[in-house]
């Protein structure tokens, strides 16, 4: 049996959870979480673990494994507690709001030798996965331009605004991730826009809701994000690459298959309300890859490495916004 402490019991650490109970040779020995909450009892009582401090934790040579699902502000000070252990760690993104810590951070993992896997979950994803795929292979000739759309249901309430590090860090950083997933290099400039047109307390707590970035790699092609924190319809996550040949596009995932035809036109159903719906395949499959990793070394799709390029972006997108221009990637050091 493979032993994993788990790090945080909000919702992405039940979901996490979940899926690792799931998988009969794991064991949820231990969680770290201060706050009593009525998700913490139940993660506890199904799953067996015991709640123990993570200084504790990370001192247990039983524990094989460690996943840190907890608030932003504990990832870098828990992926340093791990890296003195040598063993396995999945990490929620961002390792830290500060730039600088994320670096300093992913040093002391390499130092280390430390096996560490990213929170990146839509490098997971079957869609995702078979899009990369047909760009790589070249079937449809070179691909030449994305489009992203990623807008949430409704915004986040304002405490999470608040702690979130902003819509570039929080919700764009998967966008610039899955840029570099799909074209397979990195990302050389990034002009970006942002206004709060949606809320005006999030504006009101210095972020935005709404942004357009547009992103070019260093072949000279060329990604546009939309971005923002309310669609009316439900959760929109859509995209679509420009090849030579054929246009490739993933649209929204319908909350029902059904469709409704008759003399006034076709009815669909909405697309599902949340993320963690949209995604909930690429979740088990991102949990069996960290299996993976823990029992037979497979490298994981999303390394540190892919932790630090998603964050430079974000920062280069907010510095582009700030500062009223186009920001070439390598001032961010």
């Amino acid at each position: 049996m493979v032993s994993i402490a788990l790090f945080g019991a909000g919702r992405i650490g039940q979901v996490h959870a979940d899926n690792l109970l799931s998988m009969p040779d794991i064991t949820l020995s231990a969680l770290a979480d201060p706050v009593a909450s009525e998700a913490r009892e139940s993660l506890l009582a199904r799953s067996g673990a015991s709640l123990r401090e993570p200084e504790a934790i990370f001192s247990d040579p039983d524990i094989d494994a460690y996943v840190i699902a907890s608030p932003t502000d504990t990832h870098a000070r828990f992926l340093h507690l791990a890296a003195r252990t040598g063993k396995p760690v999945f990490c929620e993104k961002p390792v830290s709001l500060e730039f600088a810590q994320v670096v300093e951070t992913a040093r002391i993992i390499q130092h280390a030798g430390s096996p560490v896997m990213l929170g990146f979950q839509r490098r997971y994803d079957p869609e995702f996965m078979q899009l990369r795929q047909s760009i790589a292979s070249g079937e449809a000739g070179r691909a030449q331009h994305i489009v992203m759309h990623t807008r949430d249901p409704a915004p986040p309430p304002l405490a999470y605004i608040q702690s979130s590090g902003g819509l570039f860090r929080d919700q764009a950083i998967h966008d610039f991730d899955m840029t570099r997933y799909l074209l397979d290099e990195e990302i050389v400039s990034v002009s970006a826009t942002g206004a709060c047109l949606i809320d005006p307390a999030i504006g009101a707590a210095g972020d935005i809701d709404t942004a357009m970035i547009t992103l070019r790699a260093s072949s000279g092609r060329l990604v546009q994000m939309i971005n923002a924190r309310h669609a009316a319809f439900g959760y929109d996550q859509r995209l679509e690459v420009v090849c030579e040949r054929a246009v490739f596009t993933i649209r929204n995932h319908p909350a029902t298959q059904i469709v409704r035809a008759d003399a006034q036109g076709f009815l669909t159903a909405p697309p599902v309300s949340n993320f963690i719906t949209r995604f909930a395949s690429a979740y088990r499959a991102e949990m069996k890859a960290f299996h993976a990793m823990i029992v037979s070394g497979v490298k994981p799709l999303a390394t540190m490495r892919d932790g630090v390029e998603a964050q430079r972006l974000a920062e280069a997108a907010l510095l582009s916004m700030q500062e009223n221009r186009p920001v070439t990637v390598t001032e961010l050091g």
